[in-house]
């Protein structure tokens, strides 16, 4: 009888246990064997157990090394997008980019008795094209204006830039003067506006410095953005920016075509800002401006202006709040107490000498309604007084809501106003405190 290894040798354990003896072909007992079965049918389950453990860590294993291998596939696959985006975005910052806007608005003015009787009117208010990019290193930014009336540029200039935060631009600039890019928050900007002392352009050379915690912007200009007061323009009313365009001669109407023609010329400005971070939340920008350049007339110098400003810009988590104190001054030859301005395709009057002041509150709300995302709650206010030749103050205030839906964006605004442009009145004007409820509509893209 022929006697399975493993069933032996668990014999001869058990019969030494047992003081029985376990060679081979012995025969034991019923009992004896039956141990012997179970504890050979023990084992085998172990057995079993271990091979299949074995198995599944086997199994486990090439699942692991797989897993690798298709993470390191995929790595490569991103690496390889990530470097596909990192030249198209390097190719596409080598190029002139296109947009703009179009532009649509309702107004109701009490100070129009037809506008009144029909209830306001809706007009079409401009469409515009910008153009910004590099070529070569060589940046370019500029933006034309087509309105029902007339055709504007508003800037076009060339830069380099020297540094990560210094740049040169030459062509037609912003002049480097008070709260930037705007100082006000309203679609009819602030009352320095209609003075050409907020976010206005003449032809010239500009350094800019945009570090943290410094800003330092110094320019010089030749002349406006029309050519001076002898610029191959049809007609110099045709500006976007406002600029002197002559000098009032007693008797002249606020909206006339000036008898002595005049314009800027050879103009510094500098402009130069330090931002305060209190903390994480909190950012103050104190900063000063100045400018100073001569007037020129049809054959001759007739003068020089200046003007000079402090402003502060102050941003705390949603809101803003921007306040300036200015002070201009045009001292012509012949003592003159009116000078002649021009935009949108007219004339208006300005006094020659005035201190301007502004305090503007906004208050920025993130929304979820449908389209709308952002609403801005503001409240805009302006005064100009102690002007030249006793003329009354001006005073504007206006308050509104932005609201912004995808790339439209449109302002919401009630205009209280007094001798103010654009709100039945003029900045040499005598007149009562006018009313406007506008509705501007924009389309950006």
């Amino acid at each position: 009888m022929t006697i399975h290894p493993i069933r032996a040798a668990i014999l001869a354990t058990l019969c030494a246990t047992a003081s029985l003896p376990a060679r081979a072909g012995t025969d034991v007992s019923a009992p004896l064997a039956t141990a012997v079965d179970q504890k050979i049918a023990q084992m085998q389950a172990r057995i079993d157990e271990l091979q299949k453990e074995l198995l599944q860590l086997k199994q486990a294993q090439a699942q692991a090394a797989s897993e690798r291998s298709q993470a390191a596939a995929s790595r490569q696959v991103q690496a390889a997008k990530v470097d596909k985006l990192a030249k198209a975005a390097d190719a596409s910052a080598d190029g002139i980019h296109v947009g703009g806007a179009m532009r649509f608005q309702y107004s109701y003015e009490d100070y129009s008795r037809g506008n009144r009787r029909r209830l306001g009117d809706a007009d079409f208010d401009i469409f515009r094209l910008n153009l910004r990019g590099k070529v070569d290193n060589i940046e370019l930014q500029a933006e034309w204006r087509w309105f029902q009336y007339m055709s504007a540029i508003k800037y076009a200039w060339l830069g380099y830039d020297f540094g990560k935060h210094s740049q040169v631009q030459a062509g037609i600039t912003r002049i480097p003067f008070g709260n930037q890019p705007y100082d006000s928050h309203n679609y009819f900007f602030s009352s320095n506006y209609y003075l050409g002392l907020e976010d206005t352009y003449h032809a010239g050379v500009e350094y800019v410095y945009a570090g943290s915690p410094w800003n330092v912007q110094l320019a010089f200009f030749k002349n406006d953005a029309m050519g001076g007061v002898d610029g191959y323009v049809s007609n110099r009313t045709d500006s976007y920016s406002y600029n002197v365009l002559g000098v009032r001669a007693p008797g002249e109407g606020l909206y006339d075509a000036p008898r002595q023609p005049a314009g800027s010329a050879n103009t510094a400005a500098a402009r130069v800002a330090y931002t305060f971070h209190p903390d994480d939340d909190l950012s103050l920008e104190l900063g000063a401006s100045a400018l100073h350049g001569g007037l020129e007339g049809k054959t001759s110098r007739i003068g020089h202006y200046d003007a000079y400003a402090v402003h502060l810009d102050a941003h705390y988590l949603q809101w803003n709040v921007q306040a300036q104190a200015a002070h201009y001054g045009y001292h012509t030859d012949s003592g003159a107490t009116r000078l002649a301005v021009g935009a949108y395709h007219f004339y208006d009057t300005i006094a020659a000498r005035a201190d301007s002041y502004t305090f503007n509150v906004k208050y920025h709300q993130p929304v979820q309604w449908g389209p709308i995302r952002g609403l801005d709650f503001y409240n805009d206010y302006s005064l100009v007084t102690h002007k030249s030749g006793m003329l009354r103050s001006t005073v504007m205030n206006v308050l509104g809501v932005g609201v912004s839906a995808g790339d439209l964006y449109t302002y919401f605004d009630y205009v209280i106003g007094r001798n103010q442009p654009f709100v039945g009145g003029s900045m040499a004007g005598d007149g009562g405190v006018e009313h406007r409820v506008n509705i501007n509509v924009g389309f950006y893209f």
